[in-house]
């Protein structure tokens, strides 16, 4: 039967081939181990001899004759047992800590190193623009709040523009004419009561309306032209630049033993909305993006907290995987955090041990989302998180996950 096995061809259609003969080659030997073995025949001379003889000295005169050597005994084989095989689960917490652990000298320079570039941009605006009510800048992101950071390479920083709520007032997104319930606009009033310049933001608007990229245009020539970045970076042992080319209000930080990247965001809170300067690409400028990532982080922790799961952790291991992916970069973040706050509603045990069971849940899930090409926000399902994907971005996606339903160590190979 192993003759006929080892010289019939292997089916090269069948993808599971190889591992089909791999699988019946460990019950072959192991049916070989368990044959028991012939005894070896003995001779009737052996029977006569005795084990050991005994030494004597050589008699004076005697002639000696071949000297025989008795074989000395034969030590028991061990055989060595087949390599065990890793579970999912083991497989996830290896590849977390090999890969996607931030080494902990990195993870403390890098938010170290941003806030002290945070107070020398804080000590300009308030001597550059002291009319303009900025509130204290503060640093967000992955890297600070736990939720997937690869690297210690990229923070958030936030820029609170302080507004009067009796002169602004919030425009939902459904009602502006991108009809999009992720952005908001801010709104002028009064302006019968209150004129222009009764505000210290009304430089900043368009058409009765705060403008996010009015407001973005011009931190980003001061960024650009105004602040002494070179003298900054000599005093914090850095390299300092602004992003010239970026939309985006970005610094470029080089250090000897990290290479950050800081986002500067304005953000106004008001009405208990969360707005970001982000516009949307195209000719509308006065849009606001809404923001839940504060309330993601919030979310996630305090759920955590109240069952002692691992939501954190299997958000880690899914950004990470995702963002290092060429097909799936776009899932990291935002839709990944949704998927797993839909799913904490129907699946309540997030418990360490079942990591790997949660795992393959969040991709059989990922994968329902995208056949229908909307994944609904947690805090408001009238926005769907898959928007500004294109059909051949969702149909790469699905395919990659669907394959990785069955086989999930496919995501875990290097890219």
């Amino acid at each position: 039967q192993l003759i006929d096995r080892a010289t019939s061809p292997r089916d090269e259609d069948d993808p599971k081939a190889e591992q089909k003969a791999v699988e019946e080659s460990w019950q072959d030997l192991a049916l070989i181990k368990a044959t028991p073995k012939p005894a070896k025949a003995q001779r009737r001379e052996d029977l006569s001899e005795p084990l050991l003889s005994p030494a004597r000295p050589p008699v004076p005169g005697e002639a000696r004759g071949p000297r025989v050597r008795s074989a000395p005994p034969e030590t028991p084989r061990v055989e060595a047992s087949p390599p065990r095989c890793l579970t999912l689960q083991e497989k996830l917490l290896s590849h977390y800590s090999s890969r996607l652990a931030v080494p902990e000298g990195q993870a403390s320079l890098a938010p170290q190193l941003a806030r002290s570039i945070c107070a020398q941009l804080q000590n300009f605006l308030r001597s550059k623009c002291p009319e303009l009510p900025f509130g204290s800048l503060f640093l967000s992101g992955p890297l600070l709040d736990g939720l997937g950071a690869l690297a210690a390479d990229h923070v958030h920083l936030m820029l609170p523009v302080v507004l009067d709520a009796t002169l602004w007032s919030l425009i939902p997104g459904e009602d502006t004419v991108v009809r999009n319930p992720q952005y908001w606009m801010i709104k002028r009033t009064d302006l019968e009561y209150f004129p222009r310049g009764r505000s210290p933001w009304d430089r900043f608007i368009v058409g009765r309306y705060l403008s996010s990229n009015v407001l973005s245009e011009t931190l980003h020539k001061m960024l650009v032209a105004s602040i002494n970045w070179p003298a900054i970076g000599s005093l914090l042992g850095s390299v300092i630049y602004p992003v010239v080319a970026s939309q985006e209000l970005k610094l470029e930080v080089k250090h000897d033993q990290v290479e950050l990247s800081i986002t500067l965001f304005p953000v106004v809170e008001m009405e208990d909305k969360v707005l970001l300067a982000v516009p949307p690409e195209g000719l509308v400028e006065n849009l606001w993006l809404e923001s839940f990532y504060r309330a993601e982080v919030s979310k996630v922790k305090e759920l955590d907290a109240g069952d002692s799961g691992a939501r954190q952790h299997c958000l880690c291991i899914l950004n990470g995987i995702c963002k290092s992916h060429p097909a799936l970069h776009k899932l990291s973040g935002t839709p990944l955090t949704h998927v797993v706050l839909h799913l904490s509603a129907t699946s309540s045990d997030w418990a360490e041990e079942s990591l790997a069971d949660r795992f393959q849940q969040v991709l059989e899930e990922l994968v329902g989302y995208l056949e229908e090409g909307v994944l609904p926000s947690y805090f408001n399902h009238k926005i769907n998180l898959f928007c500004k994907l294109s059909e051949e971005e969702i149909d790469e996606m699905g395919f990659v996950l669907y394959r990785a339903i069955s086989e999930p160590e496919l995501l875990l190979k290097e890219k």
